[in-house]
């Protein structure tokens, strides 16, 4: 399911990321990895509030919609 859908504070694991190369590469420089965990804290207007690590980021619903996460 895209982590856009995900339920909040359950820790989730991600299996696919539906993105360009350019975009991929970003998101690895910030945790976001496939096989790795991510907690989602808020989801509001399409735009979700995560915990990769230690660290919390914000994701704009373009991104939330191609993160799958099971």
């Amino acid at each position: 399911m895209p982590i856009i859908l995900a339920p909040l504070n359950t820790e989730l694991k991600i299996v696919k990321i539906l993105v360009d190369e350019k975009t991929k590469k970003h998101l690895e420089s910030l945790g976001i990895t496939i096989n790795s965990t991510i907690v989602v804290l808020s989801s509001t207007s399409g735009s979700t509030i995560c915990q990769v690590k230690e660290g919390r980021l914000a994701l704009d619903s373009n991104v939330s919609r191609k993160i799958l996460v099971a």
